[in-house]
């Protein structure tokens, strides 16, 4: 129950009421999950009943495309529920076609009692006819226990199963009684045993006859009264169990009712999920990424290497022109370098442009500005992730603009400011590049075709970005606007 949500309701109920409906929404999950059914919990409001939690089952697929969550269903068409609301007159199997898509399902409406006897809500469980009839056709032992778990979340009992991971479709359940036998083992618990070597019939077994943690984790769930959740190593495996204690009322009367006996322990769920290829994957994906991480690191190192030697070349080099196309040379390898660098050090390959701008802002003041002038260099604007490809060529392209803005834009000046603005346009990234230099002279600067800088910034832009370049003249000197759309990343 989300606070934002309507308080209309809300004010019908005293704090001791509210509280007991957060305990029972707390076990709803679980309940919907071993049910194999979506549960939902209503309140009267008015001429409707107002849905004000939905769990939808991670067993099954559900029956609703759409969560339901704060809906109004009109009483007039909803007779069970509205006899659950206002008498707390309980149906335990009713079936029609669920209006969204005609599909058959049994629906049970359980009613919500306070302290004080009257019904404050409903628990209302719907699942599909055939999930419905391969559950009747279930062992008794496990369909009692589904019963006791639906009681136990009417009154608040479950709020333990919050903390529990959910129960999927593949995984296998135990019911044990109360003296530790085995009452029932579904199939595919069955399986996960038999590949501890268990290959005879469990049902009627004591769980402390086999050699694992089951016992254990039973013991405790029955001490505690309380829901634990536990990964195990078995053998070579590794498991991971949920028990859930089971209690019940051997009366019919509610059990708030006056001198109620105490709650009869009915056995323990234990839920068993085998983990075992999902950590090998885990530790071969860790390996994998720790691998393309060093490879990026050594890149990296590689293209620093590069650099300096191209740095040692453009000292010794003798012509003037030669040394600034090589120290233009230097400054594109470190571009690629940062790159490899960011890569090397996230697990993620989405890349922050941001702090790659940053960073070759930084080195490029450092290599490119000389000491005699003053020439700040500034990046603004948010957080940008791209991909590693798009962001390669993002950092190259920023590179190209701000070298070719110090290379013209200040001439005969000692001091100026370069400024990289980015911005997020939601599908689409602007980077521009603000001078305050001398400006472009004539229209004829406006499509350059002699400067390998910008012929490059437009073979990137253009091929690699898809997107389109724009230079114009500022107030004063130059603007340099780049913009591309964001490339879809595949898996997610």
């Amino acid at each position: 129950m989300d606070a934002t949500e309507p308080i209309r309701w809300r004010n019908r109920f005293s704090p001791e009421e509210l509280q007991l409906l957060q305990r029972v929404e707390c076990g709803m999950s679980l309940t919907a999950d071993l049910s194999r059914a979506d549960v939902m919990l209503l309140v009267q409001e008015d001429d409707a009943a107002r849905v004000i939690a939905q769990s939808q089952p991670h067993s099954i697929a559900s029956l609703y495309r759409n969560p339901w969550t704060d809906r109004l269903l009109p009483l007039s068409d909803h007779l069970l529920l509205a006899a659950g609301l206002r008498d707390g007159r309980r149906t335990s199997e009713h079936r029609r076609n669920l209006l969204e898509q005609g599909t058959p399902i049994v629906e049970q409406v359980l009613p919500i009692v306070s302290e004080a006897g009257r019904p404050i809500a409903a628990l209302q469980i719907e699942t599909n006819l055939i999930a419905w009839e391969r559950h009747r056709r279930r062992h008794q032992a496990f369909r009692s226990a589904v019963g006791w778990l639906q009681e136990m979340t009417l009154r608040g009992e479950l709020a333990c199963a919050q903390q529990l991971s959910p129960f999927g479709e593949w995984d296998g359940v135990l019911f044990v009684d109360p003296e530790y036998r085995i009452r029932y083992l579904s199939g595919i618990a069955n399986n996960l045993y038999r590949r501890l070597s268990y290959l005879n019939d469990l049902q009627g077994e004591h769980i402390g006859d086999l050699n694992t943690k089951d016992e254990l984790l039973v013991r405790q769930a029955f001490e505690t009264h309380d829901c634990h959740e536990h990964e195990v190593m078995e053998g070579s495996r590794y498991w991971n169990r949920k028990v859930v204690p089971l209690f019940s009322y051997d009366t019919g009367r509610w059990p708030f009712a006056a001198k109620t006996p105490k709650p009869m322990l009915r056995g323990a769920l234990i839920m068993v999920h085998d983990e075992t290829e999902e950590r090998e994957k885990a530790v071969e994906l860790h390996v994998k990424t720790t691998m393309i991480k060093e490879v990026h690191h050594r890149v990296k190192n590689n293209l620093q290497t590069v650099a300096s030697i191209l740095r040692m070349q453009s000292r010794r080099a003798g012509n003037h022109e030669v040394q600034v196309q090589l120290n233009e040379a230097v400054n594109r390898v470190l571009a690629v370098a940062v790159i490899h660098e960011f890569l090397s050090r996230d697990d993620d390959q989405a890349i922050n442009i941001r702090d790659v701008c940053q960073r070759i802002v930084t080195q490029t003041q450092r290599a490119a500005v000389t000491p005699d002038k003053q020439i700040t260099l500034r990046v603004q604007g948010p957080a940008i992730y791209l991909p590693s490809q798009q962001a390669t060529a993002c950092a190259l392209v920023a590179n190209e603009l701000v070298l070719n803005a110090l290379e013209h834009a200040f001439n005969g000046r000692e001091q100026g400011a370069v400024l990289m603005q980015l911005a997020d346009e939601g599908d689409q990234v602007v980077l521009e590049v603000i001078d305050d230099g001398v400006g472009l002279v004539d229209a004829a600067e406006r499509e350059p075709t002699g400067s390998l800088g910008l012929t490059i910034v437009r073979t990137l832009v253009e091929g690699d970005l898809k997107g389109k370049l724009v230079m114009e003249r500022g107030d004063p000197g130059t603007r340099v606007i780049v913009r591309f759309g964001k490339e879809v990343r595949s898996g997610g």
